[in-house]
């Protein structure tokens, strides 16, 4: 990927899944793949534990987003949101349980001069990080989407027009869930459209889309 012309943007979950919250970065990527579409100029990436091997993926994307459990000393669930001269750089504070590692790669990249123009950092409160083989905690799996939605509206990241289009499909799309649970064991990322009536169907689509729009906006995507 040497020379490769500069990606637009890069989504990247960091973390380990089989140490409870560590997991909540590949997760919430992985909500982000099966749930919505994007554009080829936006790739996501399970980053795991890769550290430097993350290297050539960032330093060929001009903007990075980066889900991660974070300790912030906070209540567990407790979102926050970091922005480029925000985000621990090399020697300097270590937030996360892996976060050396990621530190190494924004490192390397400045050094090679290709580092992202812009980076944002999506952080969770942990509850657990030593419960091996153990699922996200309940305050970080569920609590913690609408309050960060609102919290993201409040501090000016998001307009209100953003959200309440993310309020709104969260709030159908997590329904429609349910429903697809009770009716057929099965779940919103994966489901036979047939089982939806035609304007539950239209719903679903529209929903996605506005919310799919609605992160390449963020991104600062057209």
């Amino acid at each position: 990927m040497v020379g490769e012309s500069p990606r637009e943007a890069l989504v990247i979950g960091i973390g380990n899944v089989l140490w409870a919250d560590e997991g909540f970065g590949v997760r919430a990527v992985e909500a982000l793949h099966h749930r919505y579409a994007f554009p080829s100029s936006v790739v996501l990436l399970d980053g795991g534990t890769q550290g430097l091997n993350l290297l050539e993926d960032v330093a060929c994307s001009r903007r990075v987003l980066v889900f991660d459990a974070v300790d912030y000393r906070l209540p567990p669930g407790t979102l926050k949101v970091l922005r480029d001269a925000d985000v621990p750089a090399w020697g300097r504070a270590r937030l996360s349980p892996h976060q050396t590692g990621f530190n190494d790669v924004l490192a390397h990249a400045a050094l090679q001069g290709r580092g992202p123009e812009r980076i944002t950092v999506i952080g969770v409160q942990p509850e657990a990080l030593d419960d091996f083989g153990g699922s996200l905690r309940p305050a970080v799996r569920a609590r913690g989407t609408l309050k960060a939605l609102y919290e993201l509206q409040r501090a000016g990241i998001v307009t209100l027009d953003q959200y309440r289009v993310l309020d709104e499909g969260y709030r159908f799309l997590r329904s429609l869930d349910v429903r697809l649970r009770l009716a057929h064991d099965a779940s919103i990322d994966s489901f036979d459209p047939q089982w939806l009536e035609t304007e539950r169907l239209e719903r679903y689509r529209k929903e996605t889309d506005r919310i799919r729009k609605v992160y390449l906006e963020l991104l600062g995507l057209p």
